[in-house]
C-alpha cells in the first residue's frame, strides 16, 4: 500500500519553490521546418430528418441542417454528419491545426455548429433514432451563402491520427443545404490539416508501430470500460522551462547534490525523468500539458485522474492541475478528468472542499457520468468518515447545485467498503506493486460488483522509492501484466494506471528516458483487449526487453549514498533478470544477447516472456529484422542504487 505521509509534506514544500525561478526565453538552436499542410476527403457523410426518424440519407448529394421551423410545424428538424479518417501524421508534429471545409448548396443568413460526435455510425444505416451522441458546440459560422466555403477551426478536437466525427447543427429555422461527398464536383466536405514539426535539438517522440492496429479513438471511447491514469502534479514536464542537462531534474532530482544535497543520503531524489526538452516560449506549462494529453490520449487513455494536492489558488500544484484541465478541453474535449482530493495533504473542511471541487468542475473536461453527475475520487478516502463524505456531498448539491458519483479509492477498502457502500457509485483501492500480491483482484472486483458499485482498478509497473528505503518487485513485466489480465478476466469497470507520473515512487508509464514509450505501449494492448473485450490480433513481430543495470544486492562502489532500498514486506522475492517479451504473429526463433552471451529460443505466436539470468554488459533481442536494444548496460561499477526495470521496445526507436 501507498503512504503519502511525509513525502508529499516534502515535495509540498520543494517544489512550490521551484515557481520563484527564473525562466530561460533563449530561442532553441535549431529552427524547426516549415509547416506542411494535408487535405483529407470525408470518408462518410450522411443527415438525419425528424420527419423520417427510420430513413437514411448516406446516398444524397446534398447534406441539410437547421432547428424546427418558426410556424409551430413539429418533426421538422435536420442534422448532418461527416467522418474523416486522419492517417501519417507524424508523432512530432506541433502545432496542430484542424480546418472543417463545407460548401453551401444553398444557405441564407444562418447559423451553422460543429459539434464532435462519439460512437460509431455508417452513413448506409444511420437515421433519426439511431443517430450517436454529439458533444458542446466547437465552433460556428453565419451568413453563409450559395457557393460560399466556410472553413471552421476545430483544432480542439485533435488527439492524433484516427477518425474524427462531426455533427452539423443549426439552431436556425432555415435549412441549410451542403454538398456532400456524393457531388460529382468534388466538393463535399474536408478536414485540412496544417501542422510542424518539433526542432531537431528536441529528443524526437518514438515512432515506431505498435503490435497491432489500435483502433480509433472515437471506437475505444464508446466502451463503458474507461481507461485513466493517475496525475501527479510535482513532475511536469519541465518544472523551470530550461533544456536537459541544466533543467531542474537534472540539476536537483537526478543528482544527489541537488537541492543543497537534502536527497544526497540516497542517493538523489529520483532515478529517471520525463523526456527532457528545449526551452519554449509563451505559456510552457500550457503547451508541455497539452503535449501530455495528447500523449496520454493517443494510446487510448479515457483521461486523467488528478491527485488535487493542494486547493490553495496561490499553491503551483493548483496552478497546475488547472493548466492541465485547460490543456484537455483545449486539445481533446473527450479526454477527461478525475478529481482527486488526496485526503493525506487536504487538511480541510467539507464545505472548502466543495467549493475548490465546484470550481474545477465548471470545465467540460471534468469528469462526469451520462446522468451528469460529477465524479469525485478521493485518494485515501477512509482518512475522513463516510457520515463527513456525505456531508460533503450534500453541500456539493445545496450549495452549488452539483451530484456527485462518489469513487473512493482506498488504502484498506475490505474494512470500508461496508460504510461507504450507502453513499458510493463504485469503490477503488490502491493496489500493490508485485506479482506475489495481486491475488486478490477479482475478489475486490466481485465484492463491489456484488454491492451494486462499479469497481476502479489499479494496474501498476513496479515501485521504487529512494527516498523511503524501499522497493517492490515487478518481476520485470510479470507485475503490469498480472495486473492488467486479472483486471479483464474480473470484468473491471474502470482502470487506474498508478502512476502516470509519480517519479518519486518509479511508478511511471508517461514516456520517459529510462522506460521510453514500452510500458505505455503494452498497456495500449491490454487496453484495447479490456475496451472490446477480445484480444487485438498481433500484425507486426514486436519486442520488449527488460532489466536492471546493477544486481539487486549490489551497492554503490563510489559516491556517498547511505540510505539503501530494501524489499518491501510481502513483495515477490528479488531477482536478477533479463526478460524478453514477444509478441509475434507466428512461431519464431528470438535470438538474445545478454552481457555479450548470445542465446536463442524458440517463441511461440503470441504473446511470451522469456528470461535470462542478468550479467555484465548490454543486451539485445531479434526476431527476423526485428531488433531492440538497451542503452542501459549492467555495470560492476556505479555511484547510485538503482533498481527500477529499464525497458526497451523494438518498435519504438
Amino acid at each position: 500500500m501507498r503512504s503519502r505521509l511525509g513525502a508529499t509534506a516534502l515535495l509540498l514544500a520543494t517544489l512550490t519553490a521551484t515557481t520563484g525561478l527564473a525562466v530561460e526565453t533563449t530561442p532553441a538552436a535549431a529552427a524547426a521546418p516549415a509547416d506542411q499542410t494535408v487535405t483529407v476527403e470525408a470518408a462518410e457523410d450522411t443527415y438525419v430528418s425528424q420527419a423520417g426518424p427510420t430513413k437514411p440519407h448516406g446516398s444524397h448529394a446534398w447534406l441539410s441542417a437547421n432547428a424546427a421551423t418558426s410556424d409551430g410545424a413539429t418533426n421538422t428538424e435536420r442534422r448532418a454528419y461527416v467522418r474523416f479518417t486522419l492517417k501519417g501524421l507524424p508523432d512530432d508534429a506541433s502545432d496542430v491545426k484542424l480546418t472543417l471545409e463545407l460548401q453551401s448548396v444553398r444557405t441564407i443568413d444562418t447559423v451553422l455548429e460543429v459539434r464532435p460526435v462519439t460512437g460509431t455510425w455508417s452513413e448506409s444505416t444511420m437515421n433519426w433514432n439511431n443517430q450517436p451522441t454529439s458533444g458542446a458546440v466547437l465552433t460556428t459560422t453565419k451568413g453563409l451563402v450559395s457557393g460560399q466555403t466556410a472553413k471552421l477551426d476545430v483544432s480542439s478536437a485533435f488527439t492524433g491520427n484516427g477518425d474524427y466525427s462531426f455533427a452539423i447543427t443549426s439552431p436556425s429555422n432555415v435549412q441549410s443545404v451542403l454538398h456532400s461527398s456524393q457531388a460529382t464536383s468534388g466538393e463535399g466536405p474536408k478536414l485540412t490539416v496544417t501542422y510542424g514539426k518539433a526542432a531537431p535539438t528536441t529528443p524526437p517522440a518514438p515512432a515506431g508501430p505498435l503490435p497491432f492496429d489500435l483502433p480509433s479513438t472515437s471506437a475505444l471511447r464508446a466502451s463503458s470500460h474507461k481507461v485513466f491514469a493517475h496525475y501527479f502534479t510535482p513532475y511536469p514536464i519541465s518544472l523551470n522551462n530550461k533544456a536537459g542537462s541544466d533543467d531542474y531534474y537534472a540539476k536537483n532530482y537526478l543528482n544527489p547534490a541537488g537541492e543543497s544535497g537534502k536527497h544526497a543520503a540516497y542517493g538523489g531524489l529520483l532515478r529517471d525523468r520525463p523526456f527532457p526538452r528545449d526551452v519554449l516560449s509563451g505559456d510552457w506549462q500550457l503547451a508541455d500539458m497539452k503535449k501530455e494529453v495528447q500523449i496520454a490520449a493517443k494510446a487510448g487513455l479515457d483521461g486523467f485522474t488528478v491527485d488535487v494536492l493542494s486547493i490553495s489558488p496561490t499553491n503551483a500544484h493548483w496552478g497546475r492541475l488547472k493548466s492541465l484541465i485547460k490543456a484537455a478541453e483545449t486539445v481533446d474535449p473527450g479526454f477527461k478528468i478525475v478529481l482527486m482530493p488526496d485526503m493525506t495533504s487536504l487538511n480541510t473542511d467539507a464545505k472548502t472542499l466543495a467549493s475548490a471541487m465546484a470550481d474545477l468542475a465548471a470545465s467540460k473536461s471534468a469528469y462526469r457520468l451520462g446522468d451528469n453527475r460529477l465524479v469525485i475520487s478521493p485518494f485515501k478516502a477512509e482518512q475522513q468518515s463516510a457520515a463527513w463524505w456525505k456531508d460533503f456531498m450534500n453541500v456539493m448539491k445545496s450549495s452549488h447545485g452539483i451530484n456527485v458519483a462518489l469513487v473512493p479509492v482506498f488504502l484498506n477498502f475490505s474494512s470500508n467498503a461496508s460504510a461507504f457502500a450507502p453513499i458510493s457509485y463504485g469503490f477503488s483501492n490502491w493496489g500493490n506493486r508485485s506479482p506475489a500480491q495481486q491475488s486478490g483482484i477479482e475478489s475486490n472486483i466481485s465484492k463491489a460488483h456484488g454491492l451494486n458499485k462499479i469497481w476502479m482498478q489499479p494496474v501498476s509497473i513496479q515501485d521504487e522509492r529512494p527516498n523511503q528505503g524501499i522497493y517492490d518487485e515487478a518481476n520485470n513485466t510479470e507485475n503490469l501484466r498480472t495486473t492488467w489480465e486479472k483486471s479483464i478476466s474480473g470484468d473491471a469497470d474502470w482502470i487506474q494506471l498508478t502512476t502516470w507520473n509519480d517519479f518519486s515512487e518509479g511508478t511511471q508509464f508517461v514516456p520517459s528516458v529510462h522506460n521510453g514509450s514500452a510500458y505505455l505501449d503494452i498497456s495500449s494492448y491490454y487496453l484495447t483487449w479490456l475496451k472490446t473485450g477480445k484480444a487485438p490480433a498481433i500484425v507486426r513481430d514486436t519486442l520488449y526487453l527488460t532489466h536492471r543495470s546493477q544486481f539487486v544486492a549490489a551497492k554503490p562502489t563510489s559516491g556517498s549514498q547511505t540510505k539503501f532500498m530494501n524489499p518491501r514486506g510481502g513483495t515477490s522475492t528479488p531477482r536478477d533478470k533479463v526478460e524478453v517479451l514477444s509478441f509475434l504473429t507466428k512461431a519464431a526463433t528470438v535470438k538474445a544477447t545478454v552481457g555479450g552471451k548470445e542465446q536463442s529460443y524458440d517463441a511461440k505466436a503470441g504473446i511470451q516472456a522469456q528470461l535470462f539470468p542478468l550479467a555484465y554488459g548490454l543486451n539485445k533481442a531479434s526476431v527476423g529484422a526485428v531488433t531492440v536494444s538497451s542503452p542501459w548496460e549492467v555495470k560492476r561499477s556505479f555511484s547510485v542504487q538503482d533498481l527500477q526495470y529499464n525497458a526497451a521496445s523494438s518498435g519504438r526507436k
